[in-house]
């Protein structure tokens, strides 16, 4: 039986609430162990391609994540005036060293991007104060406004304890950074974005969720999407949900973090998808709601919208709300969404053609 191509955690730091390293409420998820290998006589090794299945794995997990994390970018970057409160600053990267992945995956992390000890930039979020200030993929984090950056276990951890209060109070922060064995400085400006984080969910169902702070696509889902532009629909229609705070008036919020705790665990409970792990589905006025304000974040980040109500058809058409661990049956209003979509994308072309600034 071959491993999940995602059935290990992939925490996207730069999208935390505060900035670049903070971590989430709960320690990572470990890795997935390798597949089992059946007994071989005693002077064969099966270390090799155990070795490989992880690298493989660790490579195709982070290609997936790259895809969330570039399609999410200026979601996140050109709407912190649509959510409000809920904007925040940011760095712009995300950091590792390879105690950021359980001791199976040690070696595959080390083996993808050279990860030791000290924390090691591994993804850049275009449009960010990073990207402006030139970090790249690679560079290592030597120390930020002086301070020196804790290494080994719990790094990123303790990284963000130095970070917290630099951000709060700063535009920029000076950063100390080695690339290809050379000591570099560089001054990155903090970015204002929205503050959800973007995950993958380890799931095979077509389903997305959002808890008020995260927005979750599941492998499934991310699958059954034929383009960026898909794909940013469904960031964007969660992003809005989380803006608008219906998880929380939906009263389902607790179970939305439970299922998304559950679905990045490296064997999460699908029997909570089976149910659908009591979480209620989205009245009308709420889904118009959060359609109408994806819409404008969408058209903000430069996406099309022309494609919207045919992607939103397709989806409901070949995952409809009968199937509990669908999309559709959390946003079962399906004919309700089409009509706000109609009159979203009207008026927003409207106001593109006026030169007006799309704000809802």
């Amino acid at each position: 039986m071959g491993m999940s191509l995602l059935q290990m955690q992939w925490r996207q730091l730069w999208l935390a609430p505060l900035f670049i390293l903070a971590a989430c409420s709960t320690p990572p998820a470990a890795p997935p162990k390798p597949a089992p290998v059946q007994a071989e006589p005693a002077n064969t090794t099966t270390a090799a391609p155990q070795s490989t299945q992880a690298v493989e794995a660790l490579r195709t997990l982070v290609a997936m994540q790259d895809k969330l994390d570039r399609v999410a970018a200026p979601l996140l970057l050109k709407n912190a005036e649509l959510c409000k409160t809920q904007a925040r600053n940011l760095l712009g990267f995300t950091a590792k060293n390879r105690y950021s992945y359980s001791s199976e995956y040690n070696d595959a992390a080390h083996e993808l991007f050279a990860l030791e000890e000290k924390l090691q930039v591994i993804g850049v979020l275009q449009g960010s104060g990073a990207a402006l200030a030139g970090v790249k993929r690679g560079d290592t984090l030597m120390s930020i406004e002086d301070k020196d950056l804790p290494q080994g276990q719990n790094a990123e951890r303790l990284a963000a304890t130095i970070l917290a209060p630099l951000v709060a109070r700063k535009t920029s922060v000076k950063m100390a950074i080695q690339r290809n064995g050379e000591n570099m400085s560089v001054t990155v400006p903090l970015t204002r974005a929205c503050g959800f984080r973007v995950e993958l969910g380890n799931a095979d169902n077509v389903a997305t969720y959002a808890d008020g702070q995260r927005v979750m696509i599941t492998r499934g889902m991310l699958t059954f999407t034929k383009s960026d532009e898909e794909l940013a629909y469904l960031i964007a229609k969660e992003m809005a949900h989380n803006a608008l705070s219906h998880p929380a008036k939906n009263r389902s919020n607790t179970r939305m973090a439970a299922m998304m705790d559950n679905l990045i665990q490296v064997n999460p409970d699908l029997s909570l998808l089976i149910t659908g792990g009591g979480i209620k589905a989205y009245p009308a006025e709420m889904d118009a709601a959060a359609d109408n304000l994806a819409l404008y974040m969408l058209a903000r980040a430069g996406y099309l919208l022309d494609n919207a109500k045919p992607f939103w058809q397709r989806l409901a058409n070949q995952y409809p709300a009968t199937m509990l661990s669908s999309y559709s049956a959390l946003h079962p209003n399906t004919a309700a969404r089409m009509v706000a979509i109609d009159k979203a994308v009207s008026d927003i072309k409207a106001k593109q053609a006026a030169k007006k600034v799309l704000v809802p």
